[in-house]
């Protein structure tokens, strides 16, 4: 059933006083910011660049007058939990968004340093993995709250030069999905939100060549992502991108993720009962 959770002050009810967004200091990070702010939603911050990240908090509260709070920190750290709750003591937080992520496209999986591509799996596996186990239990016993994996169309298939970017995206839509029949009898709202080609800050210094056609304004990823988290376990961002994702995927998701699960309990019970 598609839920709309764009009229502001059903947002803020639905989701509460405070969100907390992963890799917020630029692009579609910061949009996401920016438009939750404006739906009423205090905001933490979270990410490695300490002047852009207190760059984009100043101006959600010049612009929206929320308060805002900012952690700066590597969430591949062995610690970022302790840092996360520190950060948010006394926050309820309502409303998580998991965005940070990083691909070297130019590489092979033979070339590229082992501590990289490790780093990749801390960034994308490890860290929503510690934030949802840090936000979900409070969720889950209000009765209501929101997870989004913001992913990418690498999760769709292997690919040379993102052999683990792909993987880790795949782990991340998969976990999502997984989490959405887990917690969305209880009024907790997980969605994966793949993205295209998105025209980010990063993108341009990276060199990419924008092309109108395919890439995303990041403000524009963001608003469709704020406007679906109801409407689990997964949104494909982007006309051109869902076009694309459908031809792969020619099992609705929902059905999908409802079969396995369904299958899943069934395995898990029937071992729990066997004990």
């Amino acid at each position: 059933m598609s839920v709309n959770t764009t009229k502001d002050g059903d947002f803020a009810r639905r989701y509460g006083q405070w969100a907390l967004i992963a890799g917020g200091s630029e692009g579609v990070g910061a949009s996401l910011a920016d438009q939750l702010a404006a739906r009423g939603l205090n905001v933490v911050l979270v990410a490695r660049n300490g002047p852009l990240l207190e760059r984009v908090a100043a101006g959600i509260r010049d612009r929206h007058g929320v308060a805002t709070r900012t952690l700066v920190a590597d969430l591949t750290t062995r610690d970022i939990d302790t840092q996360i709750r520190e950060v948010t003591d006394r926050l309820e937080v309502g409303l998580v968004i998991y965005n940070a992520g990083a691909a070297n496209r130019t590489t092979t999986f033979l070339e590229m340093d082992l501590d990289y591509s490790l780093s990749q799996i801390k960034l994308a596996c490890m860290g929503p993995v510690t934030l949802v186990k840090r936000f979900a239990p409070a969720m889950v016993e209000r009765g209501r709250g929101g997870i989004v994996l913001v992913g990418s169309l690498a999760c769709l298939g292997g690919s040379a030069t993102i052999a683990v970017y792909s993987g880790v995206k795949a782990f991340d839509h998969n976990f999502a999905e997984a989490l959405w029949a887990e917690l969305h009898p209880h009024g907790v709202d997980v969605i994966s939100t793949p993205l295209g080609r998105t025209w980010t800050e990063a993108s341009e210094r990276l060199g990419v060549v924008r092309d109108p056609n395919i890439d995303m304004p990041s403000d524009e990823a963001a608003r469709e992502i704020v406007e679906n988290i109801g409407n689990g376990p997964v949104h494909v961002v982007g006309e051109f991108n869902r076009l694309a994702a459908s031809n792969v995927w020619a099992v609705d998701r929902r059905a999908l993720v409802e079969m396995l699960s369904a299958a899943s309990w069934h395995f898990a019970n029937s071992l729990t009962q066997g004990n």
